[in-house]
């Protein structure tokens, strides 16, 4: 995005926003994956708090949720959401429609002979021209969640772009993105509306594209997929050109819209309001993220990171320490050599984990199987419907190289590209022989190659691994 500092050109209409708006150029998520980021970006509370820490985790009614405090205060209220993964009624995210006079979603399982874009997920402009429709009916005052999903594997620009981006298709749908804000934005300039609406503009997570190991996001805390733009444009362009470089993070997010539009927020939300730093730029905020992906689709060490001063620490079976001043890649851990500063920001982050843990949530049980399959055909891996006893204790570092074949061969396998799956799965089957979904797929994938006999064994592991796995049972049978 070129105003964070890209040269590529990809975001004109972005740029344009960002000098009307308030930047804040070192927002960081607390966590990298696509449901437990929004929640924190809602409610204004830590995972631990609001309690989902997973996909297809339930969103309590009893936290504070920034959409239904609107809609209470007289909002009218919609979201216009981009993937299944965020569609309530598929069970991906429970509870996310409360205080929603509309939850715009309606997405559902993609087969082989499927198109993606009218199944598990849509195109941005098909997002925004739902939502345009929604808001040019609505009188003010109104609050709309507009989740537009392009930016995620498989990177597939739309067909205009295609040919221009065709080695770099991420930066394709980055293009994409950027050109239907640009819509959004005439939008309510030409409809006399954006000079009284407050607009923010935030990514949940981004995407590590190879850095540290990683090919996507949800494995890893490193700043590649936690740190995100984030920016303000607010009535009468107030702050318009302001870059604060004070450290802040996506739980500010809740808080600060509802100071923005006076709303009283509720007293739990344990984010700040972003607002102050325009008047006053204060400390830089200490940043807390998380992620249970690796345990729940895995069988490996969860991480936690904390943020403060100039160090990024994260908490996992090797422990690792980075100066961000002196090495803002990340790329020299200095944890053996600085062990005392570990130590006692590892003490920092355990006491600040007990002060915002919630109590009285969901427990953290197995996924379910439905929502498993639904994850795995948009490339996620879950820990299926029963609890498979893995090793406890690894570290995502050491295999980093699993978690990337794996969520490839999942998507190649939902793509009907079967000959270039098999030879991943029974690659991550061999180092891994208790992931379920690894050896449903295997299963699945030989079958449909007609290598039946060998088709017979991977079923058979995937349904001993999770014994209520219809889809394995139905593929043993057939």
């Amino acid at each position: 995005m070129g105003f964070l500092g890209s040269t590529r050109g990809l975001t004109p209409a972005l740029d344009a926003l960002a000098r009307e708006s308030v930047v804040f150029t070192r927002a960081f998520a607390q966590a990298p994956i696509t449901p437990v980021s929004h929640a924190t970006i809602l409610t204004g509370l830590y995972p631990a708090a609001h309690h989902v820490t997973d996909f297809g985790m339930p969103l309590p009614a009893t936290v504070p949720y920034a959409p239904a405090v609107l809609h209470e205060a007289g909002y009218r209220t919609a979201a216009f959401v981009g993937t299944l993964v965020l569609d309530p009624a598929a069970g991906l995210a429970p509870g996310f429609d409360r205080g929603f006079d509309r939850y715009d979603a309606g997405f559902r399982i993609k087969r082989p002979a499927d198109d993606r874009y009218q199944t598990v997920e849509r195109r941005g402009d098909e997002v925004m021209r739902r939502a345009l429709t929604w808001i040019d009916r609505r009188p003010p005052p109104f609050f709309a969640w507009i989740h537009l999903y392009d930016p995620h594997e498989p990177y597939d620009p739309p067909g205009d772009l295609r040919g221009q981006f065709a080695r770099t298709p991420y930066d394709g749908e980055i293009a994409a993105v950027d050109r239907v804000f640009g819509g959004l934005v005439a939008a309510l300039r030409s409809s006399s509306q954006l000079d009284s609406t407050v607009l923010a503009v935030v990514a949940d997570h981004g995407e590590a594209l190879g850095d540290h190991g990683e090919n996507t996001h949800g494995v890893f805390l490193y700043d590649e997929t936690l740190h995100v733009p984030v920016l303000l444009r607010l009535p009468g362009t107030a702050g318009a050109g302001a870059r604060i470089t004070t450290r802040v993070r996506l739980v500010d997010v809740a808080p600060t819209l509802l100071q923005a539009a006076s709303v009283a927020g509720p007293a739990p939300m344990q984010g700040e309001s972003l607002l102050p730093l325009l008047k006053v730029r204060g400390e830089d905020r200490p940043v807390y993220a998380e992620t249970d992906y690796p345990r729940r689709a895995f069988g490996w060490s969860p991480l936690a990171s904390w943020r403060a001063d100039r160090f990024l620490f994260v908490r996992a079976p090797r422990r690792e320490l980075y100066d961000v001043v002196a090495d803002p890649g990340a790329t020299r851990n200095i944890a053996g050599t600085r062990d005392r500063v570990a130590a006692a920001i590892d003490t920092e982050l355990e006491q600040f984990i007990r002060r915002t843990s919630g109590t009285g949530g969901p427990s953290s049980g197995p996924v379910d199987p439905a929502v498993a399959e639904r994850l795995a055909a948009l490339g996620y891996v879950s820990g299926g419907g029963s609890s498979p006893s893995f090793a406890r204790g690894v570290d995502p570092k050491d295999r980093i190289d699993v978690a990337n074949a794996l969520q490839s061969a999942v998507l190649s396998v939902e793509n009907g590209e079967f000959t270039r799956a098999i030879p991943l799965l029974e690659r991550v089957t061999a180092s891994e022989p208790n992931i379920q979904i690894a050896q449903l797929n295997l299963g699945v994938a030989r079958a449909r190659q007609r290598q039946y006999a060998r088709a017979i064994a991977p079923l058979q592991k995937a349904i001993e691994l999770q014994p209520d796995a219809m889809i394995a049972h139905y593929e043993l049978g057939v």
